[in-house]
């Protein structure tokens, strides 16, 4: 499955008349529950309706309006948890296929060239982006459209964060990526890659520069790691390491025919089928807790499935066992619950895996933010407001992973958003406020 079939989406698109036969189940619910539980308000109800309708391009418009990464979110997005969960036809059969018509009219959009949002001028104050992920994204291009003179700083070759260096392309594409980013580009928003402020370039040399205001959204870039004995060896990395790696490498990364994969959520899944999709035989995820308990997609889990992955739940890890210096096998220890409450275990049994590659997908870690003279909480996570992103210093704001601890695309959409408005108010009144003054000022001078 290596090369041209790792590259390849996994699910199948709709065609013109699926998508319509899709969009007709819909209820047209007057309350809409779907779209009230969209966070990014991409309000799914309104452009199912015009897809049922024979009406792609409403349906364009309606998605591209509330969300600068409705291509993305159409495919990573976790509808089951969200939009379709409140479907109102899951008490009939099923809920609508919500991402699936949201990738439909996004794919659209893209193959006939249609283009739904244009910036004004770029007339008033510059601001700075620091991370170029799904709400730094959102943020660009969210005050590009008020007409701010928007930069985007990244301290990787590409943009998009995550979305390009973790998701794996059978859920999403590079080319879809990239697409999104081009969007936000041409609407005028600048990019300066390789470039980390902080150490590239300080906050006070961008105000130097003319910047008035930031938003930091440099997400969670480190990886959470186990405490066991073996993390040394040559073999064992984290998901962060082997996802960055593996996609730009467009499937010519080398694995070994046994790989352990340590966690249970979205991407110990991505790194388990990407194993398994680059040549490794046999692949096993490691779970201390049960199947049932996985906070993994619903889909992804499935597809893991489907690529012949193992799951081992109720498994603690307690060893990489090594020689010459490589990983070669994995030892855990096999748990009964006791007390849910009070997590008691009870180690009831051993296994040992062979493995020639162990990845860490425990979670990852946030980035450092004291260069931006902000607060941290106990888990590294930005002191700001959780819905508008303003911190105690007034003209940086912070958005997106670095401020919920990593929560969805969608979400991080939802909350760059949300301090683009934020900044769009602090520079008015701070635009305001040196207007009245120099009235003051005019005002005293024609008194003398």
């Amino acid at each position: 499955m290596k090369g041209k079939d790792y590259l390849s989406e996994a699910k199948k698109a709709y065609s013109p008349l699926n998508a319509i036969e899709e969009a007709a189940r819909c209820l047209l619910c007057h309350d809409a529950p779907c779209s009230k539980a969209c966070p990014a308000g991409t309000n799914p109800e309104k452009f199912i309706r015009s897809i049922r309708f024979r009406n792609v391009k409403g349906a364009v418009e309606t998605i591209r309006t509330a969300n600068i990464l409705g291509a993305a979110c159409a495919r990573v997005c976790p509808y089951d948890k969200l939009c379709e969960e409140a479907c109102s036809r899951t008490g009939i059969d099923r809920p609508i296929d919500i991402g699936g018509l949201q990738r439909y009219a996004m794919d659209f959009e893209r193959a006939s060239g249609m283009k739904v949002l244009e910036a004004p001028a770029a007339a008033l104050e510059k601001v700075a982006v620091i991370g170029s992920g799904p709400a730094g994204l959102a943020a660009a291009a969210g005050l590009a459209l008020k007409g701010y003179k928007v930069t985007v700083f990244e301290a990787r070759e590409q943009a998009g964060g995550w979305l390009t260096y973790g998701i794996v392309p059978a859920r999403l594409p590079q080319d879809v990526v990239d697409y999104e980013v081009q969007y936000v580009k041409d609407l005028g928003v600048e990019f300066r890659m390789n470039t980390r402020v902080g150490k590239d370039v300080t906050l006070a040399a961008l105000e130097a520069e003319g910047f008035e205001a930031f938003c930091v959204t440099v997400g969670l870039q480190g990886s959470a790691t186990l405490d066991i004995p073996g993390l040394a060896l040559s073999g064992v990395t984290t998901a962060a390491a082997f996802l960055a790696e593996a996609k730009p490498s467009c499937g010519a990364l080398q694995v070994p025919s046994d790989v352990v994969v340590v966690g249970g959520g979205d991407v110990a899944m991505d790194c388990a089928t990407t194993a398994k999709e680059l040549g490794a035989k046999k692949v096993t995820i490691v779970y201390r807790r049960t199947v049932e308990e996985m906070p993994a997609n619903k889909a992804e889990l499935e597809y893991a499935n489907k690529l012949g992955v193992s799951i081992l739940p109720s498994f603690k890890p307690v060893e990489v066992i090594g020689e010459n210096g490589a990983v070669k096998a994995f030892k855990a220890v096999g748990l009964d619950w006791l007390d849910r409450n009070t997590s008691v275990e009870v180690p009831e049994s051993s296994i040992q895996l062979k493995a020639g590659l162990v990845i860490q997908a425990i979670g990852q870690t946030a980035e450092d933010v004291s260069f931006a003279g902000l607060g941290a909480n106990s888990k590294g996570l930005a002191a700001a407001d959780a819905e508008t992103g303003k911190t105690s210093i007034g003209n940086v704001f912070a958005a997106g992973d670095i401020v919920n601890g990593g929560k969805t695309v969608v979400e991080a959409v939802a909350r760059g958003k949300a301090s683009a408005e934020a900044i769009d108010a602090y520079l008015s009144s701070v635009r305001e406020s040196k207007a009245t003054d120099k009235e003051v000022a005019a005002q005293k001078e024609g008194v003398r």
